[in-house]
């Protein structure tokens, strides 16, 4: 890991806490639903990111005993590990908290505020926001299962009308949470128009445990808005990381105060040859080349955005390749020469 040792190795300045973990830099991954998984998540705490969240983990029955859940569970070689579950049942979220301190993780985090109808059907995510008696017993009970830090994700509200994130937070807080996270927009806006980060204040201004912006946040002057509008303590970047699970930890530095160079092109090459086998790994074969198609295809996207030539007809058969021969040979050669510029 020498190649990763250039660019990665970080001292970030003005550690901070969330319950006993001390944390380096102020720019977290968000927990994401099929991206988030633990290669994703190794990448982007290497490259410097304070928190890399693993992707949703179901609290009830169905989801025990399916393969997925329990890679989600898995945190080897992540530092701190922060498992995310969700539910609508206190027994339920209590034994899924249990079981993810004994993976290995050392921060539960609730998801209150997944706007997905299959999620909000089952009145599990943001739905909990139309009913904080029953959020607040999840709560609850998650903190009482386990000896790790809790923290909570948030919407601002269901809907512009019941925007009521500030006392979700207060509620969390009063519970023994020690962070909450709030996504700048509510869950009838889904992910359309622009994550109001001035609006995150409220909450912030409502609990004395950190509270992390999220929404929008895709390069470190967003962070940096971000933290002024909203005062909060730190940033969570979300879909802009897909296809560079570098961005978090560049941001981070830029908000500590030391920019780094632009990642190398070798380096970029490791990294997402590292990622894709690392799913081969975890998924076998067959679901590993499917799972790695959404990745494959963000980092030929990001390549080609940042001024590297990619072929778009090797690109398309990339994202359809049923072997692993090939795509390794495409991602050889992703990072290997600069566009060339009409003339």
């Amino acid at each position: 890991m020498n190649l990763f040792a250039q660019q990665t190795c970080s001292d970030l300045a003005d550690p901070w806490h969330v319950g006993g973990l001390a944390l380096q830099g102020r720019a977290l991954l968000a927990p994401m639903a099929g991206i988030t998984d633990l290669a994703m998540r190794r990448l982007a705490r290497r490259f410097g990111a304070a928190l890399a969240f693993s992707e949703m983990v179901a609290s009830d029955e169905r989801g025990r005993d399916r393969r997925e859940s329990l890679l989600r569970l898995q945190g080897d070689g992540v530092t701190p590990h922060a498992v995310q579950i969700a539910g609508c049942d206190p027994a339920q979220m209590a034994e899924a908290a249990r079981r993810a301190e004994q993976a290995g993780a050392e921060l539960i985090d609730i998801n209150m505020g997944c706007p997905a109808r299959r999620v909000t059907g089952g009145a599990a995510g943001s739905a909990l926001m139309r009913d904080l008696d029953l959020a607040q017993a999840l709560i609850a009970a998650t903190v009482r299962a386990t000896k790790i830090p809790v923290s909570v994700k948030m919407r601002l509200g269901w809907d512009h009308d019941a925007l009521n994130a500030p006392e979700l937070a207060r509620r969390a807080e009063g519970e023994g949470a020690v962070m909450v996270t709030v996504h700048g927009r509510t869950r009838n806006q889904f992910y359309k128009g622009e994550a109001d980060w001035a609006a995150i204040r409220a909450t912030v201004e409502a609990v004395k445990i950190p509270v992390v912006a999220n929404g929008d946040c895709r390069n470190a002057a967003d962070a940096r808005k971000m933290l002024a509008l909203s005062g909060a303590k730190a940033v969570m970047i979300g879909r802009a990381a897909l296809g560079q699970p570098w961005l978090v930890g560049d941001i981070a530095h830029e908000l500590a105060g030391a920019p780094r160079a632009k990642i190398a092109a070798e380096l970029r090459r490791a990294a997402a040859s590292e990622h894709f086998e690392t799913l081969l790994q975890n998924f076998g074969e067959s679901h590993g080349l499917r799972h790695s198609r959404k990745h494959l295809a963000a980092y030929a996207d990001q390549a080609a955005r940042d001024g590297f030539a990619v072929d778009p007809h090797a690109r398309r058969r990339l994202v359809e390749s049923e072997d692993p021969r090939e795509v390794r040979s495409f991602l050889h050669n992703l990072y290997a020469a600069p566009r060339k510029e009409a003339a």
